[in-house]
């Protein structure tokens, strides 16, 4: 039985249940998308099957990488990326960058906002931070 993205959420340590609940694009379990996926609206997408692109999403969004994705060769751009699966790639979250514990991340990842890595995540690549690095935290 799969999860509904509101139980999902309440695992989630930065990425809010609101982002989760804004997602109306899913690719399921088992399902091949090869090409892109481009939106300048506010939209957000669920990974759960394979993905061969780029994600990216101008205005706001959110990205989430379900545990049994595979997401390669690709870039991904949101205001939120939550990531449980594999994803091969760049990333570029202008808010968010949460990785959990059952994430492989290979690929060099940039953030603007908060970043979360969970226990166990597993990463080979450059984390890199793209703001005022004088400004203080919140």
């Amino acid at each position: 039985m799969s999860e509904n993205p509101t139980q999902r959420a309440s695992q989630a340590r930065l990425v809010s249940a609101e982002r989760f609940a804004a997602i109306t694009s899913l690719i399921g379990e088992g399902a091949v998308f090869e090409g892109d996926f481009f939106t300048s609206r506010d939209l957000g997408i669920r990974i759960d099957g394979r993905v061969k692109g780029a994600i990216r999403i101008d205005i706001g969004g959110a990205v989430h990488i379900g545990p049994t994705a595979v997401v390669e060769g690709t870039s991904i751009e949101a205001d939120h990326i939550y990531i449980e699966g594999r994803v091969s790639g760049q990333l570029l979250a202008r808010k968010t960058l949460e990785i959990t514990g059952s994430a492989t991340v290979i690929g060099d990842a940039q953030y603007d906002g908060l970043l979360d890595i969970h226990p166990k995540a597993r990463i080979r690549g450059q984390l890199i931070y793209r703001g005022d690095m004088d400004e203080a935290s919140v």
